[in-house]
Formats: C-alpha cells, sequence, structure tokens
C-alpha cells in the first residue's frame, strides 16, 4: 500500500532525447529557466540525464518524461517513463 504513494512522489523531469547510440540507454537534455538572482534576467541551465530504455524505442528528438531510480549503471539514475512526442 506504501509503495504506490512513494513511486508517485519520484523525480520526474521532461526532456529531448539527444542520444540513442547506446544500447537500452539514452541521454536527454532538460532545460530550466530561472531568473538570475541579481540581474533578474531569465537564464536557462540545460543538464544531460542517462536513462534507461529498456525497449530501445526512444529515437533522437523524441520528447519524453524520466523518472528518477535506484542506480542502474554507474551513471544511470533515470527511466524513461512515457514518449510523450515523437520526433519529426
Amino acid at each position: 500500500m506504501m509503495g504506490n504513494t512513494e513511486r508517485n512522489m519520484r523525480a520526474v523531469r521532461i526532456g529531448e532525447v539527444v542520444s540513442d547510440k547506446m544500447d537500452q540507454t539514452v541521454v536527454i537534455k532538460v532545460s530550466r529557466r530561472f531568473p538570475h538572482p541579481l540581474y533578474k534576467r531569465i537564464i536557462t541551465r540545460t543538464a544531460k540525464l542517462v536513462a534507461h530504455d529498456s525497449e530501445n524505442e526512444c529515437k533522437v528528438g523524441d520528447v519524453v518524461k524520466v523518472m528518477a531510480t535506484r542506480p542502474l549503471s554507474k551513471t544511470k539514475r533515470w527511466r524513461v517513463a512515457e514518449i510523450l512526442e515523437r520526433a519529426k
């Protein structure tokens, strides 16, 4: 009973697939926008997340939702929850 609510509390990010060359792994670019603390201009910061894609169904350019998970390898801490938009 506790497991379901705990799973819903996991961190979720939305980003674009930038590499699908690895087996069952994709690299995702996640952007966040926030105002600069002093100058108040909007800044965009990007992070690259390595995510597990068990069916190898993600392609470069897809917009995906990733969810935090236990460490699957040295760098993989995320898994693809769903593909929101296919690459054109």
